[in-house]
């Protein structure tokens, strides 16, 4: 604003500021660049993108997991970031429903920019929006059916929720296959919240249908040279301790000596202090050491003459799931045998798996735990499969926790829709212009799906909504078969809270970008030249 001719700069000089209508449509840009670039992702037709890092090594990524894909864009439209750490928490918070969180959110803000162009206030937007996501909420909740009285139908229940969701992944050609090894899986955990007792293991080779569960814990390790390669009753202290003292490590000193005897005296000492140390751990009355650092050739000559398994550079992630579900913990001293606690397996034996050993713990005192082996032809087959099966996995714990499924195949969006459309007839005023515009993001959703399959999506969309006056029917988008379909009868279940949150958290992130109405950024730091 000028005064008598003088601008006055609040801002330091390199910084910018973007006010009113042109703050608020940079951010509906950055908002759709995010969900059109996820949006061809979205349902079982979805398409795949190649991620491509430009560090060492040039990584390439194969996905269409929605958070993998955020996660590796970097972005500098602050919307667009608002966008991706939304799916971030949704991966978190449920770990499926990262890509319609995003979609849902671009189409709610689509609608909003139409109806700020027609000068509606974005308060009275928002308002709006509230309570159709509040009906929307009630709608859906009263939709949801809970079987977990009768175990059997439970069980179908987790099955058919596994198929529907990988069925938009890399496995869905044998998602069958992965479905009941998934909720094998789940079903071991007993209601248990905690995944780490499941633990995903990657193996080059073979085909995705000779992957497979087994009932204990496999650490991708070799046993040490001339050491029994079979324990029964075994008990295991696991450890991250230095044992490669046994050479002499004295940087930044000098040593002076007279003679070559009194260097292999040093190295004598060096060498008792290991010897001792080792006893140390072997008067724990244990015959299986793992340790997350090497262990050299004198102590694992020890360890082997006292008839201890030693297992070394175990990777930190392996050997912290291993300590829990044997029942230890992680030690670093060993002067106090009392105050430590060792871990129990009735058998300890090496495997193969394709053409690599492996270490197989079996009756670990954690008796849900056990470990999902992948196999494929590349890595990035086996990291995507991976992404797909952890999804599967977090999905059902989470139903598992709250017991509620719904419907899928877009049937849950309409009715929704239907019923905010109902309220927004209901109510007066500007308000119910954005329930209409909330019914309209909605209903985008399975004519994505639609699209996605290469089908007629506004014709679905229409059959669906006419199909839908009647509250009984459990229509959906049958993407195999091109129409309409009985979402009940095919088998499309998703779970309740995963749909819930996705509702939420795109509602209060189009809020948040439709309360922007200034940007401000910062002047990039000087370098000095020194």
């Amino acid at each position: 604003m000028e005064q008598g001719g003088i601008n006055p700069q609040l801002l330091q000089e390199g910084a910018s500021e973007e006010k009113g209508d042109t703050a608020r449509l940079a951010s509906f840009i950055g908002a759709y660049a995010i969900s059109d670039m996820v949006k061809t992702t979205l349902g079982p037709k979805g398409m795949d993108k190649i991620l491509q890092s430009m560090g060492r090594g040039n990584q390439v990524t194969v996905t269409n997991d929605g958070a993998t894909i955020l996660k590796s864009v970097y972005v500098d439209n602050p919307a667009a970031k608002v966008l991706i750490d939304i799916s971030k928490v949704q991966d978190d918070e449920v770990g499926d429903g990262t890509t319609s969180v995003v979609v849902l959110a671009g189409e709610l803000l689509k609608e909003a920019e139409q109806l700020v162009n027609q000068k509606v206030h974005p308060m009275t937007i928002i308002a709006g929006f509230r309570e159709a996501a509040t009906r929307a909420q009630e709608t859906l909740e009263a939709s949801a059916f809970d079987n977990s009285a009768d175990q059997e139908a439970f069980r179908l229940d987790l099955l058919n929720i596994a198929r529907t969701t990988l069925s938009s992944k890399i496995l869905q050609q044998d998602k069958d296959y992965f479905a009941n090894m998934a909720v094998d899986a789940i079903m071991r955990l007993k209601g248990s919240p905690n995944l780490e007792s499941i633990h995903i293991l990657k193996k080059t080779g073979g085909t995705l249908t000779d992957s497979f569960l087994d009932e204990g814990f496999i650490l991708d390790k070799k046993i040490g040279v001339g050491q029994p390669l079979r324990i029964e009753n075994a008990k295991i202290l696991v450890a991250n301790t230095a044992m490669d003292t046994d050479k002499i490590k004295i940087y930044g000193a000098r040593v002076r000596v007279n003679s070559m005897a009194k260097v292999g005296e040093i190295e004598k000492a060096e060498r008792e202090k290991m010897r001792a140390k080792c006893q140390k751990i072997i008067d724990h009355g244990i015959n299986c050491f793992i340790n997350r650092q090497l262990i050299y050739n004198f102590p694992e000559e020890i360890f082997a003459d006292a008839g201890v398994m030693a297992i070394e550079h175990a990777d930190f992630d392996g050997i912290e799931r291993l300590a829990l579900v044997t029942g230890g913990e992680l030690a670093s001293t060993f002067d106090d045998p009392e105050s430590l606690k060792l871990g129990h397996c009735k058998l300890i034996e090496e495997t193969m798996i394709g053409e690599d050993k492996v270490i197989r713990f079996a009756g670990v005192a954690m008796g849900e735990a056990c470990t999902i082996v992948l196999r494929g032809a590349s890595t990035h087959l086996l990291e995507e499969a991976d992404r797909s099966m952890h999804d599967a996995l977090c999905v059902l714990q989470q139903t598992v926790q709250d017991k509620r499924a719904v419907y899928g195949g877009g049937w849950p969006e309409m009715r929704m829709a239907k019923a905010v459309e109902s309220l927004a007839a209901a109510t007066p005023g500007k308000k119910s212009l954005a329930m209409e515009s909330f019914a309209r993001a909605l209903r985008a959703v399975p004519s994505i799906i639609a699209d996605n399959a290469g089908l007629d999506a506004s014709h679905i969309v229409a059959s669906l909504r006419a199909s839908h006056v009647d509250d009984t029917v459990r229509t959906g988008v049958d993407v195999i078969a091109g129409k309409m379909g009985d979402m009940k009868a095919l088998g499309v279940y998703e779970s309740f809270r995963v749909k819930n949150q996705v509702l939420i958290s795109a509602t209060e992130a189009a809020e948040m970008i439709l309360r922007v109405d200034e940007i401000v950024k910062c002047a990039p730091r000087q370098r000095s030249e020194n």
